[in-house]
């Protein structure tokens, strides 16, 4: 009782200091509750703020964040009924949020449910910490870790009777997908409820694994081989080159692994084991428990389980169904808005829906329709696509509508019929549509809407039937406002709008290069030098995807028979420019920055060393790293180390 209380006179010091709009220490508060505090306070929130009615999506928003998080709250609801089997009775319940705070599935006691929704503790209301303060499902997601919040932690007083114990839900690949929470009344607070939840969390994150990983080589590791198979084991799924392409929270700290080394780094940086090695001894373990040791020297017990790309020989599994594979789903790379984009896609490809697609330039917005077009029912007649940016004005109409013979100078004799009636019975893409001209806006609105095409020069109209793709890399919406694109063809275009994400803001992006390099080279193994694929990552790529294969064509093309790294020597000059000038302490924010730090300088030592090997004679330098002579001008004179000595006769530095 005595403590009791003298914890509650800490905590109502702390509440007054609030009140005022001090930051309580936190040694009456803790340290995350008390950065917390301060997290609001700087967010402009006040302890008695009224409830923001838009702190609620729309029941359109709340569909669609169902469906992004859908393998979450498939592999979440099982847990969330154990859990809820633990608590039930006790004024309760279980809430799963995204990983925005967004609500999106909950069940408990009716009582309390009832209470809980009076503060909008219901599917569909954000509860982010920049919304609705400190509490658990917020302070979570900030904190990246488990979060207890009990009654007057809450910032906002009128969540102060709740007590609530969230933990986040990380995927392989260490992003936060969600957070699982138990929230209740603050008078009947369980001290087992934090271990509950966490236990929970994990519980999600390695069904998540195994369905993610599940035909990759997956590593099992604990400090004790009784720990094999339990929860508290880590998991590890393997690419077939050695890099990890998944771990689970247990694993990460087992190998000292990063969120960001998940996609980059091989196993052998973190194990006594590289990839040949794991792969010879999951043929002689067959499923023994084998001791091995980290990099750091930890001693650890390990289990391979190879999966079906890697199968011992004398594995004799029953053949089963494999999953789905059309030219859709060889665009998912692992990017979660990717993956929705190609849902999306899928559900709508052969039905009478237009397609409009809006990105950035190079997004890949082309290939993503031509991937509609070959998984759809029309995959065996044409695709045939045009670009509306690319044609002269004059040229357009002709193009698209067709022309009878001798329409005008210069027509051909037997007329042309035009792309829209050469791609009936298949699929029209239009790419670029916000760059056509008013005057034929409204001549395509007519052939959308009668489907018949009249070509140039007149002549009997002709029936056309096909599937429909545009898109631009201009808002189309905002183009409609200003005036410069018919309301109406805009609204007959926009069946279904699907947003390209942006290279930068994809979290596949080492995926896909691995991918366009198989492709490019398929029978040579390229990868990345470590100090070109940091680079890489930095960089935002503002041609996207047309810029990324651009760049790795042309150092596929100059890599030497042999050789599987590239390197810098292997990049173009005007992209060696751009990578070196990223700033790299922003860039290294979230990690120990090693990497972005010895960027230059690793840059730097080649070019000394070629200086040197070739006894100052600049031109031959410069053919030995691959770029122009300016360009080794340029960096020596920007070279903060002494400058190597060139050969007599060469031109001195400008």
């Amino acid at each position: 009782m005595e403590n009791a209380a003298r914890g509650a006179s800490s905590m109502d010091r702390a509440r007054r200091m609030l009140d005022r709009g001090e930051i309580p220490p936190a040694a009456l508060v803790g340290a995350t509750v008390s950065r917390s505090w301060e997290r609001c306070l700087g967010a402009g929130l006040v302890p008695f703020g009224r409830l923001n009615a838009e702190d609620r999506i729309s029941t359109s928003r709340l569909k669609e964040t169902l469906e992004r998080r859908r393998e979450l709250l498939t592999r979440a609801r099982p847990v969330m009924d154990y859990l809820y089997a633990q608590v039930r009775g006790s004024g309760s319940m279980v809430v799963l949020a995204d990983e925005q705070g967004v609500l999106i599935e909950a069940l408990g006691d009716a009582e309390f449910v009832e209470r809980a929704s009076r503060v909008a503790l219901k599917p569909g209301a954000s509860w982010h910490e920049t919304n609705r303060g400190t509490n658990a499902i917020g302070t979570a997601i900030v904190e990246g870790t488990a979060v207890l919040v009990h009654g007057a932690e809450h910032f906002l007083e009128h969540n102060r009777f709740l007590t609530c114990a969230a933990a986040p839900v990380t995927g392989s690949d260490g992003r936060i997908l969600g957070v699982i929470d138990v929230s209740g009344h603050h008078r009947v607070r369980h001290p087992h409820t934090s271990g509950l939840v966490s236990a929970a969390s994990h519980m999600i994150e390695n069904r998540l694994f195994e369905l993610h990983h599940e035909s990759q080589m997956r590593l099992r590791l604990h400090p004790q081989a009784e720990g094999i198979g339990t929860l508290a084991e880590g998991l590890v799924a393997l690419a077939e080159d050695g890099r990890i392409a998944g771990a689970n929270h247990a694993a990460r700290v087992l190998l000292d692994l990063r969120a960001e080394d998940i996609g980059r780094k091989a196993i052998g940086s973190f194990l006594s084991l590289d990839m040949p090695s794991l792969c010879d001894l999951a043929h002689r373990q067959n499923g023994r428990v084998a001791p091995t040791v980290t990099r750091a020297g930890r001693q650890l017990c390990l289990r391979i389980e190879p999966g079906s790309r890697i199968a011992p020989a004398h594995r004799r599994d029953a053949p089963r169904e494999l999953p789905l594979r059309d030219a859709l789903a060889d665009l998912d790379t692992g990017d979660e808005t990717m993956k929705l984009v190609i849902e999306r896609a899928r559900k709508v490809a052969g039905k009478p829906i237009p397609i409009l697609l809006q990105g950035e330039s190079g997004a890949g917005k082309e290939r993503v329709s031509a991937a509609i077009h070959a998984s759809g029912p029309r995959k065996d007649a044409p695709f045939i696509a045009v670009n509306c940016a690319a044609l002269p004005e004059h040229l357009i109409e002709s193009e698209l509508f067709g022309y009878a013979p001798g329409a005008f100078t210069g027509a051909r004799r037997e007329g042309s019929p035009g792309r829209i009636r050469e791609a009936n019975g298949g699929t029209l893409f239009l790419d670029e549509i916000g760059d056509m001209p008013l005057s034929l806006q409204s001549r395509l609105l007519r052939v959308l809407q009668e489907r018949e095409v009249v070509p140039l020069g007149g002549g009997k109209p002709a029936k056309v039937d096909f599937a429909l793709i545009a898109a631009s890399h201009k808002p189309l919406k905002a183009e409609v406002e200003a005036g410069r694109f018919r309301s109406d063809l805009y609204y007959r275009l926009n069946g279904l709008t699907l947003k390209l994400p942006a290279l930068r803001a994809r979290t596949d992006f080492m995926a896909i290069v691995a991918r366009m390099l198989a492709a490019f080279e398929p029978d040579k193994s390229l990868m990345l030098a470590p100090d070109v694929a940091a680079a890489f990552a930095r960089y935002r790529w503002p041609g996207n995807l047309r810029q990324l294969s651009n760049a790795l064509l042309f150092a596929c093309a100059v890599v030497d028979p042999g050789e599987v790294m590239i390197g810098w020597r292997h990049l173009p000059d005007d992209l060696i420019e751009d990578l070196q000038d990223i700033d790299a302490p922003a860039a290294s924010e979230g990690d120990d920055g090693s990497e972005a730090a010895s960027l230059r300088a690793s840059s730097d030592s080649m070019i000394e060393r070629a200086v040197l090997a070739s006894e100052g004679n600049m031109s031959e330098a410069a053919r030995r790293l691959g770029i122009s002579r300016n360009t080794l001008y340029r960096r020596l004179k920007s070279c903060p180390r002494p400058r190597p000595k060139m050969r007599s006769g060469e031109p001195p530095l400008q």
